[in-house]
Parts: C-alpha cells; sequence; structure tokens
C-alpha cells in the first residue's frame, strides 16, 4: 500500500508538471497566466499540503481546471486546494472573490470589513457608518459587511451579524477544521461578499466561480436576522456568550472555505 502510495503521489506530481496538463491548462487560462507559472503555483500547494497527492487524480484536476477556468491560483490567497478525505475540494478566498468581481466592468473598489464591540457603527436604512479607534483594542467580533462602489459611484452594502456567519458555519461540512477553524474572521468576510454577490450584476466568470465553489451553502436555508440584530448593535454589543473565545483569536497565516 505504500508503495502504491507513493507511486500515486509521483504520477500526479508528474503529471501536472508535464506538457499534456499544461497545453490543457493554457486553453483555459486568461491571456495574464500562462500555464508553467500556474503548474509551479499548483506544485508548490500539494508540498504545502502533502495529504493533496493522496486525493484523487479526478478530484485534484478537476479542482486545478476550475480554477485556471476563473484565472486564480490556488495559491493559499486567492483561491485553496482543500483535502477532504480523498476528495480534493476547491475553496475560494474572499480575495479571489474580490479579484473576480473587480473583473466584471461595473465595481470599482468591493470589500469586506469587521465590525468589533468597540467600534462605532451604525446601520440605517441600507446604509453602514463605520468608524475603528486604531489606538486602542477593539474588542471581540460581533458582525462582518460587504461594501461595493461601483464605476458610476453609487454604493451598496451588505451586512450580516455574528449570529448569521455561525449559522453559515454550523452548516459546513468543513465547519470544524481548516480556515473556518485557523482563519475564521476572514471566513466571516468571504461570506458577506459572497451572500453580497446574490444581489450584484457580476461577470459570468464570477457567477460560475461561486457556483463551483466546493464551500458554498444553499443560504436560502439561514434565516437571516440582518435589520433586526444589526439595529440593535447600533446601539447596544451583542451577548459576548455567543462567540466562542477561539473563534476571536488573530486569524493566522491561512484562509478559505465555508458552503452557502
Amino acid at each position: 500500500m505504500n508503495d502504491q502510495l507513493a507511486t500515486q503521489k509521483k504520477d500526479i506530481r508528474s503529471f501536472i508538471a508535464g506538457d499534456i496538463f499544461k497545453e490543457q491548462l493554457a486553453l483555459a487560462l486568461p491571456k495574464h497566466m500562462t500555464p508553467d507559472r500556474f503548474a509551479r503555483v499548483a506544485l508548490t500547494a500539494m508540498t504545502k499540503t502533502p495529504k493533496l497527492l493522496e486525493c484523487s487524480r479526478e478530484s485534484l484536476l478537476r479542482c486545478l481546471m476550475d480554477c485556471s477556468s476563473f484565472g486564480l491560483e490556488p495559491d493559499g490567497r486567492h483561491a485553496h486546494l482543500i483535502p477532504y478525505g480523498t476528495t480534493c475540494t476547491l475553496i475560494l478566498d474572499y480575495k479571489g472573490l474580490i479579484a473576480l468581481a473587480r473583473r466584471s466592468g461595473n465595481v470599482a473598489l468591493i470589500r469586506a470589513e469587521l465590525v468589533k464591540e468597540n467600534d462605532a457603527f451604525s446601520w440605517k436604512n441600507g446604509v453602514v457608518t463605520h468608524e475603528i479607534d486604531w489606538r486602542n483594542e477593539r474588542g471581540r467580533l460581533q458582525a462582518v459587511y460587504s461594501y461595493v462602489r461601483f464605476t458610476d459611484g453609487s454604493e451598496d452594502w451588505e451586512p450580516m451579524t455574528l449570529d448569521d456567519v455561525l449559522a453559515i458555519k454550523k452548516r459546513s461540512r468543513s465547519g470544524n477544521s481548516g480556515p473556518w477553524v485557523t482563519d475564521f474572521e476572514e471566513m466571516a468576510k468571504k461570506t458577506a461578499i459572497r451572500r453580497h454577490s446574490k444581489r450584484l450584476t457580476l461577470s459570468p466568470e464570477f457567477n460560475a466561480a461561486v457556483e463551483r465553489d466546493d464551500d458554498r451553502l444553499d443560504e436560502r436555508q439561514v434565516q437571516s436576522r440582518v435589520a433586526t440584530d444589526l439595529t440593535r448593535l447600533a446601539a447596544e454589543s451583542l451577548p459576548l456568550e455567543s462567540q466562542p473565545d477561539q473563534w476571536n483569536d488573530e486569524p493566522e497565516t491561512q484562509t478559505g472555505e465555508e458552503q452557502e
């Protein structure tokens, strides 16, 4: 079995570094990306996460080809290759979603921000006002929101309470491991951007990426309490007992997954 696994790992590396795979990449990649670089990034991801080489070749190649068709590298910054048993899953990072949204042509700026207990925050009639005192401790996470400024100058916000985000996390099959544990705040940002995108007119590439993200979740099953909870948040703090301490640590270095 060990010899068979060693052979499988070698074969996968050789195939990804080979000409046949690169020829297929060239058909999918946008002009600003080269097959050689993409293959190097993919091999680096496997070096950092050796269990990827234990995944089926079919699932691994599917994720790589999907990633290449979106014009995103699996570099742990814009997109992540996550082993789930013997299946490789593609998890988009919120920074990858931002890059795709900006390519749509009608988005001038898109970002996600965290709201913490010592921030000055208000949400009124769909408009967010948020001030941060960087000279003092901000306190625990209470909400997150996505902000978009369009090329015509108009603006739009999508806020979510901590409870909204935790509801998404609870439904993720990897909610108790991976980026949901190591990078909860980054995942919260991604959740807000992805929910926001449902109300926006973005590129077909963005929509395809969200659809193929292995971390998506049918948010229609999650009852959002945005209006009532965020109005209350503007006046008082959310109950801190609903927020486990481990989710309030500063994020480490990885990012990437959630279901929608």
